[in-house]
């Protein structure tokens, strides 16, 4: 039997199902349309600057550093162009394998090679790090021909930092070095626009100057707006921001004077601060040994790095800002300014001098130079007297002699235009009591206030507060700020902003005071242990020797020069300033481990002044005796400055010296200078 269908229930069924079928279609075109609302309207904006940073890439433009140039226009650092090969990292498979076949068509040295590794492990993986400086063209047009070979290596040209004078001057400029980890992490830190104008910049400064005065050497970055293929190649510029260089640093300083002291020194070790005390002015800031900066515009291969990193000379300190050394005798003109100053001692006072001065069963002896007989205050800095300033020190006390001379700028930062500068030492019993940590090292011994007298015991400065103090005291306490820098020059408009030195408060000196002091150092000069030096010099100057010691030496143990290692030795220190009448300079000079002040630090100082007062560059059999420690009174035919010519270092092609430094360290003092010894009986002056 057939059974019949139910036409009206399949007919039910049929509509339920083009229904349900519409609904799903109706839903499906909902979905659809939300979803291009979605993105045609709500996110239309930030999909279309997707799409737009797709098509077109903002590429930062690197600006110019800006120079460097000293008080007479010569330029110190500037800039060149040239070609490197990079490598960016993340685009290739074989690193290896990319970095081999590339030495087949241009010559990469093992030195490229380290260097190369240790920017790597520095940086992130999409960065373009270089394999290779300073392409030759023979060597690009290699590359070019075969470049369909090597994805993500590619010819770049970049701007390189050159100190066209080499070695001269290196601890003042500094030197520019590829930005780290730790300074990146440090950078971001920083306004959000200080941040944007360092993107694409992979140098930043050091040391020195470079590094004290980036926000004005960096200048502004710029910005090019290109329009780029499916490959991520440029095709062409829709748009650009040019960056805008960095300023020029127009210097205080000689570089004429800072070269020619450096050559006096040669191989000796030592620092130098010649100072304008009229306004602070540095005129030479000389730090030996020095380096070659143009070692870190690539980056230091290993080698050399290890070389100058363990080199007993220690050639990246900066003795100037960073060396602190014992005064010496040339801390007996300050200590009659504390005791004329505080009424302790007038100038008229005759001390007896024995040669030995006895204090709590200890014997303080004189240097065998020192003739016995009653000596007032002149007599005693003209002879260097020890046991007239012995017996000063024991009168005022360590808490007097620290109150007096701490305004002078002794044992305390000078504030100078560059970043670094150590505190130095002036001993009191408060700063005894915060340097130890044992009580019965806290505690002040009377017995050690005698040694103070003659800038032994725990006095410890550098020679640029030597240098600062000399001027304040010759000026009649007048204070400044030195000044490494005295203008900055806008490389876009030409215009020159004066950066003077801060004034301080003056020291509140009596001139009948100062006059006693600066006669007495010129008696030094005329009659005293630095006559020879300066016989026969047309100008009136004042000035002071120093011996002082580097390690100290048993009780009745008489010391020998020769029976020392060189590096053990005394000190050599001369501090001096000029005209008498009007100074218009003041000095401090070290020559370590040279021995007597007079043989050594004297004579370099008679040639900075003759070239400053007189205008006038020694003669070469001249310089040769200064350097071998053996010049006095000037010998030979003077010659004009501007007819020697300075030192240079050809363009993108650095001399390297034998040990060469690499990336900044922390350095600390040498041990020498920074030796701390009680007073050896028998002490030079």
């Amino acid at each position: 039997m057939t059974e019949l269908k139910d036409l009206g229930r399949e007919l039910d069924r049929f509509r339920l199902r083009i229904l349900a079928a519409a609904a799903f279609v109706l839903f499906g075109f909902a979905l659809l349309t939300a979803r291009l609302v979605w993105l045609q309207v709500v996110r239309h904006d930030d999909f279309a600057a997707q799409a737009e940073a797709n098509r077109t890439a903002i590429v930062p433009i690197v600006p110019n550093r800006g120079r460097i140039l000293d008080r007479h226009g010569v330029v110190l650092a500037n800039n060149y162009t040239a070609y490197t090969l990079e490598i960016t990292p993340s685009k290739v498979a074989d690193l290896e394998g990319t970095i081999a076949a590339l030495a087949e068509l241009v010559e990469i040295r093992p030195s490229d090679r380290r260097r190369f590794r240790r920017q790597l492990e520095e940086s992130k993986s999409f960065e373009s790090l270089p394999i290779r400086n300073r392409l030759t063209e023979a060597e690009m047009a290699r590359f070019i021909a075969q470049r369909y070979r090597f994805p993500g290596v590619d010819i770049k040209a970049r701007l390189f930092r050159h100190y066209p004078l080499g070695e001269t001057a290196s601890h003042l400029l500094g030197y520019i070095g590829r930005i780290n980890q730790a300074e990146k992490q440090a950078m971001e830190d920083w306004e959000e626009e200080a941040q944007a104008n360092y993107r694409g910049t992979e140098y930043i400064g050091k040391l020195g100057l470079e590094q004290s005065y980036e926000t004005e050497l960096h200048g502004r970055t710029g910005v090019e707006e290109v329009e780029t293929s499916a490959g991520g190649r440029a095709v062409r510029r829709l748009a650009s921001r040019p960056s805008t260089p960095g300023n020029t640093l127009v210097l205080s300083v000689d570089i004429r004077l800072q070269a020619l002291v450096e050559r006096l020194y040669g191989d000796r070790r030592g620092a130098l601060v010649a100072i304008d005390p009229r306004n602070g002015e540095v005129l030479a800031f000389v730090s030996k040994p020095t380096f070659d900066p143009n070692l870190f515009v690539d980056g230091i291969d290993h080698e050399n790095w290890t070389a100058l990193n363990e080199n007993i000379d220690k050639p990246l300190l900066n003795r100037a800002l960073r060396g602190t050394y014992p005064p010496g005798s040339t801390f007996k003109p300050f200590m009659a300014m504390a005791a004329l100053n505080s009424g302790k001692r007038a100038a008229g006072t005759v001390i007896m001098d024995n040669l030995t001065y006895s204090f709590g069963g200890r014997t303080f002896g004189s240097p065998e130079t020192d003739r016995p007989g009653p000596k007032d205050m002149r007599a005693a800095i003209v002879s260097s007297s020890n046991v007239y300033f012995y017996s000063l020190a024991n009168e005022m006390g360590v808490d007097l002699i620290h109150e007096q001379l701490s305004p002078f700028g002794l044992g305390r930062r000078t504030g100078i235009d560059m970043e670094g500068e150590v505190t130095g030492d002036l001993p009191s019993t408060d700063w005894k009591r915060r340097k130890f940590r044992k009580p019965e090292q806290q505690k002040w011994y009377a017995g050690e206030t005698i040694s103070l007298g003659i800038g032994q015991g725990y006095n410890n400065f550098t020679m640029l507060q030597m240098a600062n103090a000399m001027a304040t005291l010759a000026s009649g306490g007048q204070r400044h700020k030195p000044r490494l820098v005295r203008e900055v020059q806008d490389t876009v408009s030409g215009a020159q902003r004066e950066i003077s030195s801060e004034s301080l408060a003056p020291l509140p000196l009596q001139p009948e005071h100062v006059a006693v002091i600066r006669d007495a150092m010129h008696g030094v000069t005329t009659g005293g242990t630095s006559a020879r030096v300066f016989a026969g010099a047309p100008y009136a100057s004042g000035g002071k020797t120093g011996t002082a010691q580097a390690v100290g030496v048993r009780g009745g143990e008489k010391y020998s020069a020769a029976r020392v290692a060189e590096h053990l030795r005394d000190h050599s220190l001369y501090v001096a300033f000029a005209p008498v009448e009007e100074p218009r300079v003041a000095l401090a000079v070290i020559v370590e481990n040279a021995g007597w002040g007079s043989g050594a630090a004297a004579p370099i100082a008679r040639r900075v002044l003759d070239y400053l007062l007189l205008g006038v560059y020694p003669s070469e059999e001249d310089i040769a005796l200064v350097r071998e420690g053996k010049g006095a009174a000037p010998i030979g035919t003077p010659r004009d400055p501007a007819s020697v010519p300075l030192p240079s270092v050809g363009e993108g092609a650095p001399a390297a010296p034998a040990s060469a430094p690499a990336s900044a360290p922390s350095v600390a003092p040498a041990s020498a200078a920074a030796a701390r010894a009680p007073a050896r009986p028998g002490s030079a002056p």
